[in-house]
């Protein structure tokens, strides 16, 4: 049953034209007319005029009070609110009565915060991805691991056609577990039931057992497949199951993991490290050879660990222990494919090595700088020379890139820009870059580069090969700041403890009926949509993956089962298989898959599926298929998902319960400065993003387009999380003069400081007196003795353990240029770039849903 609203309210609308692109024209204005607000069953409640405590009268835009009598205008402690006029609705409409994605998600939290959730085969929805909760595998995969948009498929093609909204699944298969949650089984390969002969999928909960346990039939090829008489065992005969299935992971439990007998090599840590002319005068060498020996001293000795610098030209090292000292081995021919001079003594490990890694590293700062500092080095230079190393040593790794020289492109099209039909876009990496990338998989070489100087405007972007690779960018300016030097240190740090797999292949399965139609996220496509390989994987990479129908109906008894298999290596060398196995119930009632749909499930898929298509499509394209598809499904489900009184007035707005959130998401996502740049935003600041978003969870892709805006305690409170009142919408009504208030992104901490903030609350958090003397831009709260600051820097270590990225705290003054960088997050607001409000993207919504209607 759909979620009945908390607080409902009139809403100023009438007939207007259709626009899908309205950042950019004009809209026809309000005519008269309410629209009561609606987010449950209509036959089922009685619309509001306004939540307790508020007036239910309020003046349009540009207009006049509605009905009769004053308005009221409530007080506030700390003075009036300072409403932007990027808050203001030019409907007249107030926003703080719209649906609110803050009050979801606290709604969710107050239900199952600290509550243990059962995942069992057809059974409801999970909560929400930003709650936080324990998950019990009840013979379905937990949703960290696999989550649907909809946990009620429809049973048929024509029927999901008329919900305009897609079936899609989120999957993360290295995802993280809480620390109450139980580990993972493992099952050795010779001692596991084998799984489907026919199609390749693993042994699960969703065969079903038949001929007193002779055969099984696979669901997602629909045959029978005849058991080993080695692994033969009887069936109860009342259920249908094993009778050792209690003791047999793979037939009770929704995930688990095999241990193959096969083992490979284990994984190298390469370092390569920029000595050109450009490194050496930078001046930073010194500090970065510095922490990379203090890391590596910190390490245990069984790492093994190769060392190479480059200029123009590969130098190479032979860290024997047998040597006196290392050999330097130059390589003048840096063609594509590399030549090694020698195996051995190129990558050992630690403790046989460090000693001459030492000497390497202490030497490195005292290099003469030769040539002109001007020249640039191509950074896929290291990249092959790291590359070519791993393929002779036939073993996966990491690899280290510590760039410092101008980026300069290797490759040459004599085509042109527009010398191809074929629609360009800035998203689209170079060819020699992707055909680099792709060997890199093939060997599990993860690529991590260090750019540790600022590049020219307009120059190449070296992050495709990275992030392609299951590496990342980590930008610098000469680590001059001790800001700047605590983040490189960090993020090195991160960079080597993080616990990846290596050479991860992903083979997806459906049921019979179904088919895979799609798979996006960060990686280097492939022709099957079903089959995706990535050099490395972390725990935090969640990719999407879009089902269709294909041919005959489901059975509604059956369901539908989907099945993630994750091949890996880890660090060490074993190769195990992880299985993820999700069975969900279909239904041939359209109302029950809407009732079924989670929003941020589905905004995860659209970021995931709209970033991947804009290699291709013009991006003004994208932004027009989110409004319509949303437009229609809104329209759909007033017409087949809820009672004919619903949508009986046009002047209700109907939505299912678990998408009353959707509307500011898909907005949110559509403004960003990846499918809408801003005037400041740099190409190079939109490729990065662009990235970094593609490999989120859901939890933090959520919280990505939709950013915690949290009000911190003043002085006379002592914990942070009782002084604070909890999130609040991201909008500029939300923040008070008197106030501070932190924002938290997955890749953005930013802390507000109004103008009237007490003189003591400065004194207690920052150790200043006055506003004027507190620098604005990156930053680093000193460690105080007080309970303020020891509140606010326990809740800045929470928030940055729930993130997969590191990020430096930026503050913010109220009336300073640096506001933009907050506007730009406060999504319910008209952004810089031209982007509507959320009030105004919904007045549209429900107007062209309405004349979808007619």
């Amino acid at each position: 049953m759909d979620v009945p609203a908390a607080n409902q309210s009139p809403l100023w609308a009438g007939p207007c034209s259709s626009h899908t692109a309205f950042e950019q024209r004009p809209l026809c204005g309000p005519l008269p007319g309410f629209l009561g607000l609606n987010l449950g069953s209509p036959s089922e409640q009685t619309p509001q005029c306004s939540p307790p405590g508020r007036s239910s009268l309020w003046t349009p835009y540009g207009g006049h009070p509605a009905g009769s009598g004053s308005v009221i205008t409530p007080p506030y402690e700390d003075g009036p609110h300072q409403i932007s006029p990027n808050s203001e609705s030019r409907y007249g409409l107030d926003p703080g009565l719209l649906p609110s994605a803050v009050k979801v998600m606290a709604d969710d939290r107050a239900e199952w915060e600290g509550k243990v959730f059962v995942s069992e085969s057809f059974g409801p929805p999970p909560p929400l991805p930003t709650t936080s909760c324990i998950m019990e595998d009840g013979g379905s995969a937990s949703p960290r691991a696999i989550r649907s948009t909809t946990y009620c498929f429809p049973q048929d093609g024509p029927t999901a056609l008329l919900a305009r909204l897609p079936l899609a699944m989120l999957v993360t298969p290295l995802a993280r577990r809480n620390s109450l949650e139980k580990r993972l089984p493992v099952v050795t390969e010779d001692t596991c039931v084998s799984g489907c002969r026919r199609c390749g999928a693993s042994m699960c909960v969703a065969m079903s057992w038949q001929d007193c346990g002779q055969r099984f039939r696979c669901p997602f090829c629909d045959k029978l497949i005849e058991v080993p008489w080695q692994q033969y065992q009887p069936i109860d005969g009342v259920d249908g199951v094993r009778l050792d299935r209690d003791q047999r992971p793979e037939l009770k439990m929704g995930s688990y993991e095999v241990l193959h007998a096969l083992k490979g090599e284990a994984a190298a840590l390469l370092l390569a490290i920029d000595t050109s002319a450009a490194a050496l005068r930078g001046g930073h060498l010194e500090f970065v050879t510095q922490e990379i020996h203090t890391l590596l001293a910190s390490l245990i000795g069984d790492v093994r660990v190769g060392l190479l610098t480059y200029d123009s030209r590969i130098q190479l090292y032979d860290l024997s222990p047998a040597l006196s000292r290392p050999h330097m081995l130059v390589m003048a021919e840096t063609s594509d494919e590399l030549q090694l001079p020698v195996r051995e003594g190129l990558v050992l490990a630690l403790r046989d090595c460090m000693d001459g890694i030492t000497s390497v590293l202490q030497h490195i700062p005292q290099m003469s700088p030769e040539g002109d500092e001007s020249a640039g080095v191509p950074v896929d230079l290291p990249v092959k020379a790291g590359l070519a190393v791993l393929k002779m040593l036939a073993c996966p790794g990491k690899l280290l890139v510590f760039h410092s020289a101008p980026l300069v492109e290797t490759e040459q099209t004599s085509t042109g820009f527009f010398g191809t039909s074929k629609p360009k876009s800035i998203f689209q990496p170079p060819e020699g870059a992707t055909s680099l990338a792709e060997a890199c998989v093939h060997q599990g070489c993860g690529v991590h580069l260090f750019v540790l100087s600022p590049q020219d405007v307009g120059g190449a972007w070296p992050g495709h090969i990275p992030y392609l690779t299951g590496g990342a960018l980590y930008t610098f300016n000469h680590l001059q700041g001790d800001l700047d030097r605590e983040r490189f240190s960090r993020n090195l740090k991160c960079v080597v403890a993080a616990d990846v797999g290596y050479k991860a292949e992903l083979s997806l399965f459906v049921s019979k009926g179904m088919r895979v139609s799609g798979c996006y996220g960060l990686f280097a496509p492939r022709p099957r949509p079903d089959r995706v390989a990535m050099a490395t994987l972390d725990c935090w990479t969640t990719l999407a993956v879009e089902l269709a129908h294909d041919g005959s109906a489901l059975d509604e008894t059956r369901g539908i089962a989907i099945q993630a298999v994750l091949a890996y290596n880890k660090p060490s060398g074993e190769r195990r298989s992880r299985v993820h196995t999700l069975t969900l119930r279909c239904s041939r009632h359209l109302q029950d898959t809407f009732r079924q749909y989670q929003a941020q499930t589905l905004l995860a898929f659209y970021c995931k599926k709209m970033y991947c298509e804009a290699l291709e499509r013009p991006l003004q394209d994208l932004r027009e298929e989110l409004q319509r598809d949303l437009t229609e499904a809104l329209a759909f489900y007033r017409r087949h998902g809820c009672s004919a009184s619903a949508w009986a007035s046009s002047g209700q707005l109907v939505l299912p319960g678990g998408l009353r959130a959707l509307p500011v998401y898909v907005n949110s996502l559509r403004k960003s400065d990846v499918l809408l740049p801003g005037l400041r935003t740099s190409v190079h600041c939109r490729l990065g993003l662009r990235c970094q978003v593609l490999a989120l969870d859901a939890a933090a892709c959520a919280m990505h387009f939709y950013p915690m805006l949290v009000p911190l305690p003043l002085s006379h409170a002592v914990d942070a999380k009782e002084g604070a009142e909890g999130a609040l919408r991201c909008s500029a009504a939300s923040l008070l003069p008197g106030g501070m208030y932190l924002l938290h992104a997955p890749h953005t901490l930013l802390l507000w400081v109004g103008a009237h903030v007490l003189p003591c609350t400065l004194v207690e958090l920052f150790n200043v007196g006055c506003l004027a003397s507190l620098p604005s831009g990156e930053t680093k709260l000193p460690v105080l003795d007080t309970p303020l600051s020891v509140a606010v820097r326990s809740l800045l270590d929470a928030l940055d353990s729930e993130v997969p990225r590191l990020r430096q705290l930026l503050l913010v003054k109220q009336g300073d240029a640096g506001e933009e960088l907050l506007q730009r997050h406060l999504v319910e607001d008209k952004s810089p770039n031209g982007g509507a409000p959320y009030a105004d993207f919904l007045y549209h919504l429900h107007v062209n849903s309405v004349r979808l209607l007619h």
